[in-house]
């Protein structure tokens, strides 16, 4: 069974050995038995440890280990069958922007709002992603929180309509154990963008949407990083491409994390801006295309504008956990049960009591 493209897709892909078949990703088992993570690792896979058993979801084995992207395993062993391009990058920013307006465009419609709804936190991204959308809005976080504000502004500048999910810590301490659970992690940061995640699929499965539209992968290819802009400590490239590049391969750990807390929820994220059609063109953007010290996400701003109002395209937002104000309020829970910040890793202990 494969996730996410036809076999026919896959198998092509793997003749041609072709990163990027025209898919938004892929994972699963071929009919003759190969295991497959297409090359961004965009939906989940886990194999059981020491044993040919696999599985879409970490809670069905019982020693699983994520089958890594890029990757095919027949019975010859495992290898890395895809590796990301690296194509010339373009000539001028007009045609850079060009570009990626028309693959956005594609993208955006080859997504069916039949079941849909949006995930929205009212930055460039996941506005990109509900301009082509007739689906509902909805944008999670704590009341006051830098997010809920910018997703009402944004909403308003679009003329659309915003449901609010509201957290309390209430909230915060019931879905902490599911979040934790669904991916496997305990740590302060992938159980914050988890839960943000899970809340709102769970607020959308509630009102019967079965799919979730997320703008997940944009920081990532189109140079939304601080770090990037900066080339700072954090990583090692010299050069903005190249730093994308160590972005770009951060997506498969994210992503899997992503996925299985919004499928926890009991819906199916989409993410249009992951499609291959984006990430080929992402591809071939270069130094202040991408990012400068004073703009990121330079050229998916400037495609942006062809979607969304001026003032959205360009608005500046926080990482999903702390735009929402989930990080500080879990870490408040945490001091609160008793696990102060002196301790090593006090959150992670806090959220592994919540199991027990």
């Amino acid at each position: 069974m494969i996730q996410g493209a036809d076999a026919a897709v896959v198998e092509r892909a793997i003749e041609h050995r072709e990163p990027l078949p025209g898919t938004r990703g892929f994972a699963g088992r071929l009919h003759d038995g190969r295991l497959v993570r297409d090359v961004l690792g965009r939906y989940p896979l886990f194999v059981e440890r020491g044993s040919s058993e696999w599985a879409f979801s970490p809670t069905e084995l019982a020693d699983p280990v994520s089958f890594p992207a890029g990757h095919l395993r027949d019975a010859d062993g495992t290898r890395r069958e895809w590796s990301l391009p690296d194509p010339p990058a373009f000539d001028d920013e007009s045609q850079a922007t060009a570009a990626v307006v028309d693959a956005l465009d594609a993208s955006l419609a080859a997504v069916a709002d039949d079941g849909l709804a949006v995930a929205f936190s009212g930055g460039v991204d996941s506005s990109i992603v509900a301009s082509a959308l007739d689906a509902p809005l909805y944008a999670v976080g704590f009341e006051g929180s830098h997010d809920l504000a910018a997703a009402r502004e944004s909403a308003r500048m679009m003329g659309r309509e915003l449901h609010v999910v509201e957290c309390t810590h209430a909230d915060v301490e019931r879905a902490v154990p599911a979040v934790a659970r669904a991916t496997g992690r305990t740590n302060a940061m992938d159980v914050g963008i988890g839960l943000s995640l899970y809340l709102v699929a769970e607020r959308a499965a509630g009102d019967d949407y079965d799919r979730l539209a997320v703008g997940q992968g944009a920081d990532e290819l189109f140079g939304g990083y601080e770090k990037v802009a900066r080339l700072d400590h954090r990583v090692e490239a010299d050069t903005v491409r190249g730093a994308v590049r160590e972005s770009i391969g951060s997506l498969p750990d994210g992503l899997e994390r992503d996925v299985l807390a919004i499928r926890a929820a009991g819906v199916e994220p989409v993410a249009p801006l992951l499609d291959d059609r984006v990430v080929r063109e992402a591809l071939r953007l270069d130094g202040p295309m991408l990012a400068t010290g004073e703009e990121r996400k330079r050229i998916l701003r400037r495609a942006a504008r062809e979607f969304v109002p001026d003032a959205v395209a360009t608005r500046e937002k926080k990482a999903l956990q702390y735009g929402s104000l989930i990080a500080r309020e879990l870490d408040r829970l945490a001091r609160r049960a008793g696990y102060k910040r002196r301790m090593d890793d006090h959150v992670t202990r806090y959220v592994e009591s919540l199991l027990e």
